[in-house]
């Protein structure tokens, strides 16, 4: 399972820069994230989740659904 994260990010019009002051994350930390192909061996961790449901102001099933119905195999 491969998951887009950049294009999830660029069509809510957020920024790893955004998200990382939101979620009180640190920037370097998510960078790294967001930056690596998302595969069934590097799968999206709770904390990436967690910083991106902060920055939108949603849960983390929320995002993890527009995820999945959205952003699987970009």
């Amino acid at each position: 399972m491969k998951i887009n994260i950049k294009a999830y990010l660029d069509d809510n019009n957020l920024s790893i820069y955004r998200v990382a002051k939101a979620s009180g994350f640190g920037y370097t930390t998510l960078h790294k994230s967001f930056n690596k192909q998302q595969s069934s061996s590097t799968s999206i961790n709770l904390r990436d989740l967690r910083a991106i449901a902060i920055a939108q102001h949603l849960k983390m099933w929320e995002v993890l659904k527009r995820l999945e119905e959205s952003y699987l195999g970009l």
